[in-house]
Order: structure tokens, then sequence, then C-alpha cells
């Protein structure tokens, strides 16, 4: 998924896709430890995935709240 799609996503949307993510991530993780990965590249792409999920979600709920002083 790239970037300005992540953008697009509602707050609800993104905090699914960060569980969709942690959840394919565990999972791939399972699969290396049982040497079932064909591709390990998997793991790095999903983490950074998530990372940019969870950017996009901190800045969305950042701007949400009021300015406090």
């Amino acid at each position: 998924m790239k970037i300005n799609e992540i953008k697009e996503l509602t707050l609800d949307e993104l905090a699914a896709r960060k569980r969709e993510l942690r959840n394919e991530l565990f999972q791939l993780r399972l699969q290396q430890q049982n040497g079932q990965l064909e591709k390990p590249s998997l793991i790095r792409d999903t983490r950074r995935e998530a990372a940019r999920v969870e950017t996009i979600l901190t800045q969305k709920s950042r701007a949400a709240q009021p300015a406090v002083k």
C-alpha cells in the first residue's frame, strides 16, 4: 500500500490496518522459525508498512486533538 493510499484512510481504518499488519508480521515470524518462509523480505516490507500506518495514525490523531497551551 502506497503512502498516499494510507493517508486517505480514516482513523478506524488505520487502526484496523495496523492490527492486520501486526498479525501478518506475527504469522511471518512463525513461518520463519519453522523454516517455511520462502520470501524473508516480506517481514521487512510488512514491518515498514506497519510503521507507515502508525506514523499516519499518529499524525491524524494529533491533528484531531485541540492545541493545548
